[in-house]
């Protein structure tokens, strides 16, 4: 077990860059990630020596690699207590429109938590990945007490969605400098 209280604590990372996800069919992924979830195809290294490709958006990249056993990918029915990426969106009910008008299949949840409310829209791509669509901004990030001393969120700028609920013991990390909050 990794502690993270050693050598001046846990990884100093700055956001996530990329999921990479292994398809069956590269185009069919590219398809969907462009015409569905409004990814933009981006340059990929030539040097590789497989088939692939990177697509870009949200500040995000998803990077697709052909299966070498396209055969074996096992289809699944969409739960959602199972791996899924997570897209935040501004109108719930303009996406559940428009998947009702692309035909595309969907679970669809409401979290409740004292009160406030999110809603949860999940699909799979053409592979079975699952991937979530929410108005998660409802619930605020609030950190839980770790008994290891101050929280610090490290964020790339001064914003971030959802909302972080600052206590006494909460700090942010933008840029290169700490914001007590």
């Amino acid at each position: 077990m990794v502690n993270s209280g050693e050598k001046g604590g846990p990884l100093r990372l700055r956001s996530l860059n990329h999921i990479s996800m292994v398809v069956t069919s590269i185009e069919d992924s590219i398809n969907f990630y462009e015409n569905v979830l409004g990814f933009i195809r981006v340059k990929r290294p030539g040097s590789f020596n497989f088939n692939g490709a990177w697509l870009f958006n949200y500040g995000i990249g998803i990077h697709l690699l052909q299966s070498a056993n396209p055969e074996k990918v096992v289809h699944k029915e969409i739960n959602p207590r199972d791996n899924h990426i997570s897209f935040q969106c501004d109108d719930m009910q303009g996406v559940e429109r428009k998947m009702q008008e692309m035909k595309i299949k969907y679970v669809k949840r409401i979290v409740e938590d004292e009160g406030i409310y999110v809603d949860q829209l999940f699909i799979h791509d053409p592979d079975g990945f699952m991937v979530e669509v929410c108005n998660c901004e409802n619930f605020p990030v609030e950190p839980t007490p770790s008994g290891v001393g101050p929280v610090c969120f490290r964020l790339p700028s001064h914003l971030h969605n959802p909302p972080i609920a600052m206590g006494k013991n909460t700090s942010v990390l933008s840029a290169s400098k700490e914001i007590d909050l």
